[in-house]
């Protein structure tokens, strides 16, 4: 069995009716595809990985080949990834939603619920997102808003910029509007009841919704310390720690070291969201990444560090491996 070393993942791109035909400035738009509306990132049965011992393999294969060595001991089910990062590029409202908590997911046979949280890389004038629902909205009024076509007006809508980071517990009725660039990370579930679609000819699971939706939720935009720019903690919560990190050689700091994890150990995922870096641990071929390309850290490698070419932003997601009360939000613009 080969060592673990860092990896690059490539990115699995997914038409939706929402979606956009210019990825710009991620990506070219692919080939041969019209609405591009998500890029996964690590999606365990899709994205595949280039490169160095296991060039070629299944993220979810390398997953249940290699268990807590990849995903760590904080990881939920060692033989299953436990985070999926996309990109979201919506050109239209996306439909009004909700996910199970884990509890509501069991129920149903799958493995876990789905909390995820969005990062705003950029927004068009007057942008918004819909989280949560107003005041005095009941399980009965939204099946009535529902049925009379404008459940979307019973959502709380805030307006976004880039660097904001959206906070969406399991259980949070939601929509995205159009004219974003978005990171998405959250836990590795695709379940998700449609409430309302604008008419548009996809099925819809209002009972399955209304069943799991939470009338109030700790969503909201989460409050961050800006001290430091240049390295920053966007979110920590019980599902997933995200923080984001700019490195440029003109400021002298071009080198950011990582080092083992306190409490159990977890897998880290790198996302380039601007510039190209590399990522070198002792005894292992570097990994270069740039923009919209994703890099996994297996836990079995406590210590690595990102070298800027010149510049590189980038997003680290990992699991805090213990659990941890919600993060602080809010809805002010």
């Amino acid at each position: 069995m080969p060592a673990l070393s860092p990896f690059l993942l490539k990115p699995e791109f997914h038409e939706r009716v929402w979606g956009a035909d210019d990825l710009s400035p991620i990506y070219a738009k692919p080939e041969g595809m019209k609405l591009v509306g998500e890029a996964w990132l690590t999606g365990d049965r899709c994205c595949i990985i280039g490169g160095g011992e296991l060039d070629g393999m299944a993220l979810d294969e390398a997953t249940r080949k290699f268990g807590a060595a990849l995903v760590g001991e904080a990881a939920p089910q060692k033989d299953r990834f436990p985070l999926l990062i996309k990109f979201l590029f919506p050109r239209d409202k996306m439909s009004v939603q909700v996910h199970p908590d884990d509890e509501g997911a069991r129920r149903i046979g799958q493995p876990c619920g789905k909390t995820e949280c969005w990062y705003v890389l950029a927004s068009e004038p007057g942008a918004t997102v819909g989280l949560g629902l107003k005041p005095g909205t009941t399980r009965e009024s939204m099946r009535q808003a529902i049925a009379e076509k404008r459940a979307e007006h019973l959502l709380n809508w805030i307006e976004v910029q880039p660097g904001d980071l959206m906070y969406v517990d399991a259980g949070t009725v939601h929509a995205i509007g159009p004219g974003l660039v978005l990171v998405e990370a959250q836990q590795n579930s695709d379940t998700t009841f449609r409430l309302y679609d604008y008419g548009r000819p996809r099925e819809i699971h209002v009972e399955q919704g209304l069943a799991a939706m939470k009338l109030d939720t700790h969503a909201g935009k989460v409050v961050t310390q800006r001290t430091n720019g240049r390295h920053q903690n966007l979110v920590t919560s019980s599902y997933f720690v995200i923080d984001r990190h700019l490195l440029t050689v003109d400021h002298g700091e071009s080198l950011w070291s990582f080092a083992a994890n306190d409490g159990p150990s977890s897998v880290r995922i790198l996302v380039a969201i601007d510039g190209c870096g590399v990522v070198e641990s002792d005894g292992n071929a570097d990994v270069t990444f740039a923009r919209g390309e994703a890099v996994v850290v297996p836990a079995s490698v406590e210590e690595f560090a990102v070298r800027a070419q010149w510049t590189v932003e980038f997003l680290c997601a990992s699991l805090p491996g213990k659990s941890l009360p919600p993060p602080k939000t809010a809805f002010s613009n």
